[in-house]
């Protein structure tokens, strides 16, 4: 069912993860290092750009093949997959849509092409699905905006040089007074407040960001003035699906590593895998598993072929990220008591799954999503 190109990209991603990530994950994870320099390799590979044409420095596959490259690369790393995802898309994904040539030689090119790592400036810390009440503010002085406020919880906040930050440019307007503008982080008023301490994904910088004086000139808005919740809200399914693939690539990890301990591990005279009990639950684990990739593959072959794909989206994203909840506890307990030491993959792996039940809209907004696309009927 796959193109030669999506089964090509697959294994590059699948290879690279093998050799330069999965050796290093655990220590990296334990000194909450972030590897820029396989970051960097990544982007060489063309996995910061996997979906951008290649006239603007990207792969110019399909999302399929996107996706399919999340799943190896998370199957290493969940914090490198979430870097890499933060790029792709929604960032690379919003310029491309809403973007002018200009904008997309000046932002797109370097993201694109591996030069530069990108952040999108979306959530606040009394804002995170609730997006239309930003209280960040860009002001109108001559031919710049000038942005002050602060945003929360931002993937590669430190790491990224380019960024993607949403305001408020016409208070009365509501919702539709948010706009978006495309910055460098380099730029004076960009400014890093917090590196964030967090349960996993300690690969991966997640940081407090504070927006003071931040002047960007008008020409590098993104979309009209007042688009800016229409540029954040028509990447969220491709980020959804992005999400699910992720999850998939973490809870085959675990799987991996309990099926092989379950192989080597004998209790009562045989192989834990010999008990029908384990074994049962290693076959849900594999099933559940494959019926999660399926689900993406399709939302995402959805998104390939034109179509609106929210409501596939949402149910890639619900199924998976409470898949990967379920798998690799399951894994953990199958490890028993050496589970739960960080000598074994499965802690840290139960660690950096908790958190895709909540970023890209939390298991609670993906079933009200759902429900209101059946509303429609």
């Amino acid at each position: 069912m796959l193109s030669e190109q999506q089964i090509a990209i697959r294994d590059m991603a699948r290879d690279f993860a093998r050799r330069e990530i999965t050796p290093f994950a655990a220590d990296w994870d334990r000194r909450e290092h972030v590897p820029l320099d396989t970051l960097a390799r990544m982007g060489a590979l063309g996995l910061m750009g996997v979906c951008v044409p290649a006239a603007w420095g990207g792969a110019g596959a399909d999302f399929v093949s996107y996706v399919l490259a999340m799943e190896e690369i998370a199957y290493g790393d969940a914090g490198i997959a979430n870097m890499m995802a933060a790029t792709n898309s929604p960032y690379n994904a919003a310029i491309l849509a809403y973007g002018t040539d200009a904008q997309k030689e000046k932002f797109l090119r370097p993201a694109a092409s591996g030069g530069a790592l990108a952040a999108f400036l979306l959530s606040e810390p009394q804002v995170g699905s609730d997006a239309a009440n930003l209280a960040t503010r860009a002001v109108r002085r001559g031919d710049h905006y000038v942005i002050d406020g602060m945003k929360n919880f931002i993937t590669s906040g430190q790491s990224a040089g380019l960024a993607m930050i949403f305001a408020v440019t016409d208070p009365a307007a509501g919702k539709n007074g948010i706009s978006c503008f495309l910055a460098r982080t380099g730029t004076v008023g960009y400014r890093v407040a917090r590196l964030e301490k967090k349960l996993g994904h300690r690969t991966c910088d997640t940081c407090q960001i504070v927006l003071d004086g931040l002047a960007v000139p008008a020409a590098d808005m993104l979309g009209p003035p007042g688009a800016g919740l229409c540029v954040a809200l028509s990447s969220l399914d491709g980020g959804r699906i992005g999400v699910a693939a992720q999850s998939v690539g973490v809870a085959r990890a675990a799987f991996d590593a309990a099926l092989a301990y379950a192989r080597v591990r004998v209790t009562f005279g045989k192989p834990l895998i010999e008990h029908q009990a384990v074994a049962f639950q290693l076959a849900d684990m594999s099933t559940r598993i494959e019926a999660a990739r399926q689900l993406y593959l399709h939302a995402a072959r959805l998104k390939d072929s034109g179509g609106g794909s929210p409501k596939e989206a949402s149910m890639a994203k619900l199924f998976a990220s409470e898949m990967a909840e379920d798998v690799t506890s399951a894994a953990l307990q199958i490890h028993g008591g050496y589970g739960f030491l960080n000598d074994y993959p499965v802690e840290k792996l139960y660690r950096d799954m908790r958190v895709f039940q909540i970023y890209d809209g939390p298991s609670e907004i993906q079933r009200m999503l759902i429900a209101r696309e059946l509303a429609k009927g």
